[in-house]
């Protein structure tokens, strides 16, 4: 995108000079120097939002005019008439807002005239200082003040303030421009209450504190250039702690938490040594700030030289459940100070860039930490959320600058401010996978060599001072990307990327194969199958690799546009009688067994499709069960061992059930999928009806856990080996799972399990079992069968004294270890949080009355932030089932006024993806017009500050309605006047025509949105259009009315067909006028056989009005009324017409039909 701005940001100073925590104030001044590049500059567009700006100097001489819109404050304009309430609509308005304040664009909120005394500066292209004074009270985003209520000083009660702002949010707390394309030096000044702290980017130069004065003031400057979203503050009563291994890192936490804190980042020490080595280059920046705080906006926050991080990633050593989060997200954090924060994308469409290397350079990481079994699985569930994102939602388009917006969107994936959450969070995991796939294209070692090249020339081009460009090479573009990628490896991957970045969609094969025993080879099959939703057509390399008698062979065979067979010939010859051992691909070999007999005539043990994950696709292999469990049970790939599991769900037999259960007694599995394999042993247990003896697992658990002298006592609580525990933790859930003929969960395995949590000791252990209790009690919570009030058809309340056996002895634990909880509570309050899961399932299992008020403290502001976001996921289940208007209200409410920002994010999150009705749900006392309403000025003006608080409200509102106008809102106040005298119509004056057309869904068309769609009354044209035919003969009509899918209705008028006098005439125009969805207008044929069709309410002898005021409800019309009359007077004589008939099915006749049907309408004369 090339850069629209009159002038270049060279510098920018930015003071803070005044915090004060109790009114949530902020005041500082900013000053910018820039670079004119035209002549005839005389104005400057900065983005600035809900900051008050007391002046504007320019040179430390003038001060100037400055004037302040933000369109985006309320993005449609009231429509009290029309009430357009569909996302097309939105989403018109929204793009056009978004892109006036965009400062790639040239466009920003805050306009500033140059005095005319610096024409002349101007004219010489000399720099300009712009200095601005400005206040920030009460933010809504972009700034968060933690202030905890209680006695004592702020600095006792822990008191802080920081900066939560993402990409484009930067102008939320100070004028700038809000774009990662303009980067520039920094100077920055903190001023803060002696006692407190203050953390911002850059080295800090010096702190002065001036005699006995109570303030402070911290010096920071940046001399890298650096775009205004990298920058950063924290201000609070931050404990130092110098990182021992390496004196550059610094981390700064709240009192009382920096023993958690010395233990969590004890590793990154390792993390900065990986990436240098690996890249072969320093860290970019002289220093490295890690910044822990309560209420975070988001786990990790990373800008440049510094993070802001979640008090919820510190763990202590005795947790060892939360260690691979912390470390996996810490670790990102650092890889985004190399791209993302010291190299940043040049354009918003090449952002992708930016976030696919970090999250390669995070993964290797990982690989060299967690080992590459957990690397490959988190590429394998990657590619597979991906996948299913695109087949649900419609295809991610990475490069958005290079086509259009796919239709299928409700947002713009051209502004980063309209994304919605969900699609930018597996966007980044689309980017990290197609960078690995070029780099498997490339060649790893060729791929850090990229990377190197690309920091190297950044490196050389911070160090010098500002001209222009010279700060190019810190901006990274698709182009440029390729150009390096062409000079180091000489390898041309453009036709990669313009696969899996310049169009959105992922792979489908589906795949089988035939053994060719007379040519000794294999005949494959495979077929992309396009019917999906966000599928594309792949062409190029597909690497097939067969498992033979012989040994392992890798294939690679030529993906065609309308090619589907192929033909591979086996290696393996001879017989296979007199082979004792198969070799496999990783040097093991594996024995022959008489289960191979069955594949007697088949020299293929089994085939994998893909096996390096080079394709971003979804793989549909046909072959037999025996061979995915030879697969499973030989192939030492951790990818294909779960692609195994995954398939033998379908295969219920004793032979599958035998395979996972020497899986999963088998230390040499790799843990993951050892826990795969006990929940599909759930499944094929359940699906099995010759099962013998005890339950599955049952027996199994005792034999790993039990101790060595009875297998029935479990042994003490040891959990030095991470496999084993988790394995612990993970089957007794899937024992859960396990249900009888009666579909109840047997009563040894919840008798078990109940022995588990009773009779559980951790005295012996050094490792706390808090993850493990919990993971018993959601375990108890999925035994959990109906109650017999539940399958009654009685609708009584559930009474305690009725509880069984089975579930009184659930709520006694509950209840015990609820109680427990507020004495020593649990790391993260992660019982609690089972307990109150485990309470709804006895609510919903109607064991228990459904009291939903128990849970609504738990959700309170000041309970721990984990608690309440389970509190909210219960009571949004709560809300699907009561359909409680009170609660949706308050739900709402929290979702806009909590002083949690992430709170409101994940509220609002789950709503989405458990709505509290459907699109389809016409009759739910929830939809109705109050409650789109409320919506819509949600999504419109209340939520303006916080973007992604206005995109959470945008995906809900799709949620509930899609892209189309929802069905319970009445028709708009227009009408059509039609003359059936005069044989014309027009539309009512006072609404356009405009006014009427809206988004279709069906057809993809949109309603276009101009200046005349907001006209006053008197500005609006009448639409006219004749009826007859072209010589003006009065000549029957036909009128017909029709419900569309849209809940709204066509009109639709033609002339008969001309007389013999008329043959040369041109034929009468065709109005179709479709109300709620478009307008066209379209020239065809005449009909034949003219008749009259008509099933308006009323007609009259001289003119009707047809009013759309009122609610078409389904199945109002019916084809049975229509007029057969061939005379126009017989018709206008008729008496009036009521839809449905007999309004058994309208809900009444005449004007008086009621029971949800059509009211009578209005009715007017016309002269």
């Amino acid at each position: 995108m090339e850069n629209t701005r009159p002038f270049h940001l060279c510098h920018q100073v930015l003071c803070i000079t005044g915090i004060n925590f109790e009114e949530k104030i902020i005041v500082g001044y900013t000053e910018l120097t820039i670079l004119p590049l035209q002549s005839t500059l005389r104005k400057l567009k900065l983005n600035c939002r809900q900051c008050t700006i007391y002046r504007v100097l320019v040179n430390d001489t003038w001060e100037t005019d400055f004037s302040y819109n933000d369109p985006t404050l309320q993005i449609c304009p009231q429509d009290t008439k029309t009430k357009r309430r569909d996302l097309s609509t939105y989403l018109k308005h929204a793009e056009a807002c978004y892109s006036s304040v965009d400062a790639d664009n040239g466009g920003g909120e805050l306009l500033i005239h140059l005095p005319s005394d610096c024409s002349q500066l101007v004219k010489d292209s000399n720099p300009i200082r712009v200095a601005i004074e400005f206040a920030v009270q009460n933010p809504q985003s972009g700034v968060c003040f933690v202030v905890p209520k209680g006695e004592g000083s702020l600095r006792e009660r822990g008191a802080h303030v920081f900066s939560c702002h993402s990409e484009g949010n930067t102008r939320s707390w100070f004028p700038c421009v809000d774009t990662m394309s303009a980067p520039c030096t920094w100077k920055l000044e903190l001023t803060v209450d002696a006692e407190m702290v203050a953390v911002s980017c850059g080295d800090l130069l010096e702190t002065v504190r001036v005699g006995n004065e109570p303030v402070k003031t911290y010096h920071y400057l940046m001399s890298i250039p650096t775009a205004a979203p990298n920058i950063a503050f924290a201000v609070g009563p931050f404990e130092v702690y110098v990182d021992p291994h390496m004196h550059e890192v610094t981390h700064f936490c709240l009192p009382q938490v920096r023993p958690l804190m010395q233990y969590t980042i004890k590793f990154l020490h390792e993390a900065f040594e990986f990436y240098e080595e690996l890249l072969s280059t320093r860290f970019p920046y002289s220093c490295y700030k890690q910044v822990f705080v309560d209420e975070a906006y988001d786990s990790i926050l990373p800008y440049a030289s510094m993070t802001i991080l979640s008090t919820n990633l510190l763990h202590s050593s005795k947790i060892l459940d939360q260690t691979w989060t912390s470390r996996r997200l810490m670790a990102s954090a650092v890889a985004r100070q190399f791209f993302g924060c010291f190299i940043t994308p040049a354009n918003p469409s090449s952002s992708w860039l930016t976030v696919g290397l970090s999250a390669h350079l995070a993964g290797l990481f990982i690989k060299r930490s967690f080992g590459n079994n957990e690397h490959r699985y988190h590429v394998q569930q990657d590619m597979k959320q991906v996948c299913q994102f695109e087949r649900q939602c419609g295809g991610i388009l990475l490069e958005s600058g290079v086509t259009p917006q796919p239709s299928h969107l409700h947002y713009s994936a051209r502004h980063v401010l309209m994304n919605s959450s969900k699609y930018q969070e597996v966007k980044a995991k689309k980017a990290a996978l197609v960078i690995r796939i070029v780099a498997e294209r490339i060649g790893f070692e060729l791929m850090l060599q990229v990377c190197n090249k690309i920091i190297s020339l950044a490196k050389i081009a911070a160090d010098q001072k500002f001209a222009s460009n010279t700060w190019t090479n810190l901006l990274l573009s698709s182009l440029s990307f390729l150009k390096t990628i062409s000079v180091v490896s000489g390898k041309n991957v453009d036709a990669l990327l313009q696969v899996w970045a310049n169009q959105p969609g992922f792979a489908h094969f589906v795949a089988s194969y035939s053994y060719n025993k007379k040519h000794n080879s294999i005949e494959l099959s495979i077929k992309q199958d396009m019917t999906v939703p966000g599928t594309l057509k792949y062409v190029g390399p597909l690497q097939i690799t067969i498992q033979e008698f012989d040994g392992s062979f890798s294939h690679t065979i030529q993906i065609e546009e309308n090619k589907t067979k192929f033909e591979i010939a086996c290696q393996t010859k001879g017989k296979r009688t007199k082979k004792k051992k198969v070799p496999l691909s990783n040097g093991e070999e594996m024995d022959l067994d008489s289960d191979m007999s069955a594949l007697v005539d088949n020299n293929i043990l089994w085939m994998r499709i893909d096996p390096d994950m080079r394709v971003l696709c979804r793989l549909d292999l046909q072959q037999q069960d025996l061979q995915w469990q030879l697969q499973l049970k030989h192939e030492r790939d951790i990818v294909a061992q779960l692609q195994a599991i995954e398939v033998l769900e379908s295969y219920p037999s004793g032979k599958t059930r035998q395979t996972l259960v020497e899986l999963i007694e088998s230390d040499s599995y790799f843990y993951r999928v050892r826990i795969e394999a006990a929940m599909c042993l759930s499944k094929v247990a359940n699906a099995l009806s010759n099962w013998n003896g005890p339950p599955a697992m049952l027996v199994l658990f005792r034999k790993l856990f039990g101790a060595a002298s009875c297998n029935d006592i479990v042994r003490l609580n040891r959990f030095d080996s991470l496999q084993r525990y988790f394995l612990q933790k993970a089957v007794p859930v899937a024992m859960a799972h396990l249900r009888n003929h009666a579909r109840i969960c047997p009563k040894e395995v919840t008798t078990f399990l109940l022995d588990l949590i009773r009779f559980n000791d951790n005295r012996a252990n050094q490792y706390s079992d808090n993850y493990y209790i919990a993971s018993l009690i959601d375990a108890l919570s999925i035994a959990l069968s109906p109650s017999v009030a539940m399958l009654s058809t009685e609708k009584e309340e559930p009474v305690p004294a009725n509880l069984s056996e089975t579930a009184r002895e659930v709520l006694e634990i509950i209840v015990r270890y609820l109680n427990l909880e507020k004495r020593i509570p649990s790391y993260k309050y992660i019982i609690t949080r089972s307990c109150l899961k485990a309470l709804r399932q006895l609510q919903k299992y109607r064991h228990i009355p459904n009291f939903g008020h128990i849970f609504k403290p738990y959700a309170e502001y000041g309970v721990f932030e984990d608690v309440r976001l389970t509190a909210f996921e219960i009571l949004v289940d709560i809300l699907q089932v009561e359909q409680d208007a009170t609660m949706l209200d308050w739900l709402l409410e929290i979702a806009v006024t909590d002083p949690c920002f992430y709170i409101r994010h994940r509220l609002l999150q789950m709503l989405i993806d458990y709505p509290p009705y459907s699109k389809q749900a016409e009759t739910s006392a929830l939809n109705n017009e109050s409650t789109i309403e409320k919506l819509w000025k949600l999504m419109n003006e209340t939520s303006s500050i916080d973007t992604r608080l206005r995109v959470d409200f945008v995906d809900f509102y799709h949620t509930l309605y899609a892209r189309s106008r929802p069905g319970c809102m009445p028709i708009p106040e227009c009408g059509l006047v039609l003359n059936l005298r005069e044989k014309k119509a027009h539309l009512n004056p006072s609404v356009s025509m405009a006014s009427m057309a809206f988004g279709d869904e069906q057809t993809g068309h949109d309603a276009d949105i101009s200046e005349d769609d907001f006209r006053p009354k008197g500005e609006h044209k009448q639409l006219h259009s004749s009826m007859n035919a072209g010589s003006g003969d009065p000549h029957r009509s036909s009128l017909k009315r029709e419900i569309t899918e849209e809940r709204s209705f066509t009109i639709v008028t033609s002339g008969v067909e001309p007389s013999s006098g008329d043959r040369g005439n041109p034929p009468a125009p065709k109005l179709r006028i479709k109300i709620g969805s478009e307008i066209m207008t379209k020239y065809e044929e005449e009909k034949k056989d003219a008749k009259m069709e008509t099933t308006l309410v009323d007609v009259k002898r001289e003119t009707m009005f047809l009013s759309m005021a009122h609610t078409l409800q389904p199945g109002m019309l019916s084809d049975d009324d229509s007029s057969d009359d061939d005379d126009d007077d017989d018709m206008g004589d008729s008496t009036s017409r009521h839809i449905g008939g007999d309004g058994s099915g309208g809900g009444g006749a005449g004007s008086g039909g009621g029971g949800g049907g059509f009211t009578s309408p209005e009715f007017i004369e016309v002269d």
